[in-house]
């Protein structure tokens, strides 16, 4: 049906950069809302930003100034560019979408969908 899958993860030392992608992969018509999530072991998921359909972006604010989300819709991806990357960014990094129309041959729709995460490992 639909599925979601991040590249780009990776190790890298402190100040680095990293661009992870996300594939909405499927007979896809649109989607709305997407977001990347990170958790690190024992702690919980938190929300980094989000992208509405219209381009609209929120992120949490510490992450303000290094983190930027965009999407590019021809191709059903969404990006986070990562730069000045601590230690602290080290987590599984998720995204999600809110609301995924797919044909099936109809137009149908499923909603909260994640992807199997990434790994992104920031060094001293």
């Amino acid at each position: 049906q639909v599925q979601l899958v991040e590249t780009g993860g990776g190790l890298v030392q402190a100040g680095g950069s990293l661009r992870l992608s996300c594939v909405v992969s499927g007979r896809i018509h649109s989607f709305n809302v997407a977001g990347w999530y990170r958790q690190a072991p024992g702690k919980q998921r938190e929300l980094v930003a989000t992208i509405t359909s219209g381009g609209n972006t929120n992120y949490v604010e510490s992450m303000k100034g290094r983190f930027s989300i965009s999407r590019d819709d021809a191709k059903n991806t969404v990006y986070l560019q990562m730069n000045s990357l601590k230690p602290e960014d080290t987590a599984v990094y998720y995204c999600n979408a809110d609301r995924v129309f797919y044909w099936s041959p109809i137009v149908r729709d499923i909603t909260n969908l994640w992807g199997p995460g990434t790994q992104v490992t920031v060094s001293s």
